[in-house]
């Protein structure tokens, strides 16, 4: 009777051992609900920064281009100015050479830095290892780490009419060429602009000294073994290879180019005249000296749009191509 009882069959053992059925039958239904509870999870996770993102990165820029659609300055009674603020920023002569400055500055900020950390990268890769590596690296970064107000007054000494640079310059005989070099009307924007190359010489090389890190050696073999130099090593295997490096570093210094403002007002406050005023130094002044709010948030909104403009085809052109 008990081996009756133990051989007989019952419901459940026949659906656990049937190998026609699943052990663990689940429904479309039970799956849905299982995705919707694992993506209502993650979205609590990232609810935080969502929210953060969205008061102090979406309200604002919503109010800006609210604000560039009027005529107010700050406090009074707000008054419908439609477009006129756009089209004053497109025709107002100073307003265009603001802008044309800042497009200047991109050469410096970034083309120049960009080149010359390629340079530096690559020699710094060849020569440097161990503990020497890592001093070098550290001193190439350092203008990086060190605030932007004390970089301008730092410069401010060096280029002044007695400062350091003037001084070695008639140290040499060369007393002819010193001038106030942040004063001079012809020298000061290109002045700035070598402040600003100095600041992000460091970032541009580590960035590219971690790429160039990452390149197979076979490669540089390869390029060897088939008779290639250093020049033709380096614009066959290095640079192809720093697609990506070069596309962060151009990104970051076009931004810091046409949003710099602390080395401009540290070290100029935009003089002589209007030679070295950039977009950042003219929205201050327009919102809260002239108090022409409208106007500075179309200049605003305009500069947001000329960096979409030059940083989206980058962006496009140095991303990773997918198989």
């Amino acid at each position: 009777m008990t081996s009756a009882l133990g051989s007989a069959p019952t419901g459940r053992d026949d659906a656990v051992s049937s190998p026609d059925r699943p052990a663990h039958p689940s429904s479309p239904r039970a799956h849905r609900r299982r995705w919707a509870r694992a993506a209502g999870t993650g979205w609590l996770y990232v609810l935080p920064a969502l929210v953060m993102y969205a008061i102090f990165v979406l309200r604002p820029l919503a109010l800006t281009v609210q604000y560039s659609l009027y005529d107010w300055n700050g406090v009074g009674v707000a008054r419908w100015a439609g477009l006129d603020n756009y089209l004053t920023v497109f025709t107002d002569s100073d307003l265009l050479k603001i802008i044309g400055n800042a497009i200047i500055l991109i050469v410096f900020f970034s083309f120049i830095p960009v080149a010359l950390g390629l340079l530096v990268a690559s020699v710094v890769r060849r020569i440097t290892t161990g503990a020497f590596g890592t001093v070098v690296r550290t001193i190439l970064f350092l203008p990086q780490v060190i605030p932007l107000v004390a970089a301008g007054i730092a410069w401010s000494w060096l280029l002044s009419s007695n400062g350091l640079i003037n001084q070695v310059l008639r140290a040499v005989g060369l007393g002819g060429l010193a001038r106030a070099w942040l004063g001079d009307f012809d020298t000061a924007l290109p002045a700035v602009g070598v402040i600003g190359a100095w600041v992000l010489l460091g970032l541009c090389t580590i960035l590219l000294v971690t790429g160039m890190s990452k390149i197979d050696p076979a490669l540089y073999e390869a390029a060897r073994l088939d008779g290639a130099g250093p020049v033709r090593e380096f614009l066959a295997v290095t640079l192809p290879s720093l697609r990506q490096e070069i596309g962060v570093c151009l990104t970051v210094t076009i931004i810091a180019a046409l949003a710099s403002f602390d080395i401009v007002y540290i070290s100029t406050s935009g003089g002589p005249g209007l030679q070295t005023t950039v977009p950042g130094l003219e929205i201050y002044r327009l919102a809260f000296s002239q108090r022409q709010v409208g106007l500075a948030s179309a200049l605003a909104v305009v500069l947001m749009a000329l960096v979409l403009a030059f940083v989206l085809p980058i962006q496009r052109l140095t991303r990773e191509d997918k198989p």
